[in-house]
Parts: C-alpha cells; structure tokens; sequence
C-alpha cells in the first residue's frame, strides 16, 4: 500500500495552484494558507458589518424617500455581504462565534477606512463612489481566488457592490450640479475621502507582510500598489466627469509609464487608525458589540427552533396505500 507523506499532499497542492484549479473545503491544504485565509476572510467580512454603521448614520435624514430607499438597500447587502463571508470562512474550520469574538476583543481588524466619520449626507455619495470604487477594484479579482468559496462568495459580493458604486457616483453627480452650497460640500467629502481611500489597498508591496505569499498561493491576484495605481487611473476621468477636484496637486498624467502620478500617502495615519486612534474606532466596536449583545435573544431563538425541527421526526402517513385497480371507499 502507498503511503502518502506530507510531501505528496504539498506538491498537489502546489500543483493545482499552479494550474488554477480551485481549492475546495474538504482539500488537503497547509495550515498556512488555511490561517491567510481564515485572517483574510474574517477582515472582509469584519469589514461589511462594521461598514454598515457610517451610512446607516444618514437613513433617518436621507432629503428623499428615494435617497432613503437606496440607502436602506445598500446598508441590507453590506449585512449579507458579512453572511456570505463568514460563511465561508466557517468552511475552513473557524466558526462565526470565534470571529466575532476576535473582532470584538481587538484580536482581528477590519478596514480602517470605516473608522471615519460621515458629515454629511455627501459622505454618502463618496463613500459609494471612492470606497465602494476601491472594494471593487480590491476584489474583482478575489472572484479567481484560488479557494473556491470564497472566489463564489465575491461573484455576487462584487455584482452588488457595483450597484452601490453607482448610485454613490450619481449621488454626488446631482449634488455637485445643485446649488453652490451643494456643490461644496460634494467637493468637501472628496477632499475628506480620497486619501483614506487609497489607503484601502494596504500598505506599499515593500512594508506588506503577507502580500508576495498571497500571490503565490493565488488568493490575491494582484499587489497592493498595482490595485491602488489601476483605481486612481479610474477615478480621475470619473472625477473630471462629476466636476469635482480630487485634492492632490501632484496628481497628473505620465505618458512614459501610461499612468497617473499622485502624491505620497500619509502612512503614519493609516497606521494609527489601525492601531484604535482613528477617529471613530471606540465608537464602531461599542456599537458592534452592543449590537451583538441586544441580538443575543434572536440567536437563541433561532438556534433553539433548529434543535427542535432537527430532532422531530416526520409524521407516518395516515392514509393507507391501495393496490392497483383497487377501488377506494
């Protein structure tokens, strides 16, 4: 009988890596990159619920029922967004309640984008043009992740997030042809915005600690600063076209490397952020874990009505059988 040594399962894993072929749950593969995902996942999926709480802010004072209305929907995908992802990260072993409590504790981040404040409604507008912009470029290409749920879990993750982007462009596009008052204030969440969008991307490839072996393994398809280079090309079009002025004086075509330069991030801010000294963390994790606690009576209601229709067994049928031809009464 053959035996399959540790150096057999790692050579076909590599192996079906190296020809994009899918991972799937019940797959050898090694701890490693089961806990990149795990950490990968977790943040992703940290970040939609945590990200619902900046534009929830504005539902009760959305200026339309429309506004409102959308608003409402795009809050509702983020929520399920999160759903999809646990549940793919419960694939490899981890469960939802183990997350949270990582989450909770400080053990696993989330974007540091969403420790932000929003303002005003504008902030809506670009949270849904520059943010959402960024998750699409940052995760288009998770869709050929070399793990299979998780690559499912993106398809539809990006269809739906490529509505949100939408509707925040054409948020800001009306206000920015409003009033005067109206225009400044679209051009002041931009101003806000920008920066702490590009630095949605992580750090630069040089100071990213799991990036290159990402690659590798092929659940990131593409560096950080390729996927920070391609959304800036993207937005300054989109920026003429809205009006506005993204505020970076630096910011300007380069015909011999066919993409725009901009100018140096402030990493020492994206590090802070990240550390808890944004201006809106204390306040996210209160509301989160808030929020879970005063959901705990749901959970357990839910998790009691499963317990009870998993231990019933179904009903013998009452009527009795016939044979063919039989007449019955």
């Amino acid at each position: 009988m053959t035996t399959v040594t540790a150096q057999d399962r790692t050579a076909a894993f590599d192996a079906a890596v190296a020809a994009d072929e899918r991972i799937e749950p019940r797959d050898w593969m090694p701890d490693a990159y089961r806990a990149t995902l795990v950490r990968q996942i977790a943040q992703h999926a940290h970040s939609e619920i945590i990200g619902m709480q900046p534009e929830a802010n504005w539902i009760t004072r959305a200026p339309s029922l429309r506004r409102k209305a959308i608003l409402i929907a795009k809050v509702q995908d983020e929520a399920g967004h999160g759903l999809y992802l646990y549940s793919a990260a419960e694939t490899l072993g981890t469960s939802r309640e183990e997350l949270l409590d990582k989450l909770h504790s400080g053990r696993q981040k989330y974007s540091s984008i969403f420790n932000y404040p929003t303002l005003t409604w504008a902030d809506v507008g670009a949270i849904g043009w520059l943010v959402d912009g960024a998750a699409i470029t940052n995760q288009v290409p998770l869709c050929r992740c070399s793990y299979g749920p998780y690559a499912r879990a993106m398809v539809r993750i990006c269809k739906e997030e490529s509505f949100h982007q939408r509707q925040g462009y054409e948020s800001l596009l009306a206000l920015s042809r409003g009033t005067p008052a109206q225009h400044a204030m679209a051009q002041d969440a931009v101003d806000r915005w920008w920066w702490p969008s590009l630095m949605m991307f992580g750090p630069p490839d040089d100071e990213s600690a799991h990036s290159a072996q990402s690659m590798e393994w092929k659940i990131k398809r593409h560096s950080n600063d390729e996927l920070r280079q391609r959304f800036v090309d993207i937005c300054v079009p989109q920026a003429e076209a809205l009006g506005l002025t993204l505020p970076d004086p630096q910011l300007k075509w380069n015909d011999e490397r066919g993409h725009h330069d901009f100018g140096p991030i402030d990493w020492t801010e994206f590090r802070e952020v990240l550390k808890g000294n944004g201006p809106c963390n204390d306040q996210r994790i209160t509301q989160r874990k808030q929020a879970h606690d005063e959901g705990a009576w749901v959970r357990e209601a839910a998790a009691a009505y499963a317990t009870k229709h998993a231990t019933q067994r179904p009903a013998e049928p009452t009527t009795a059988r016939t044979a063919p031809g039989e007449a019955t009464a």
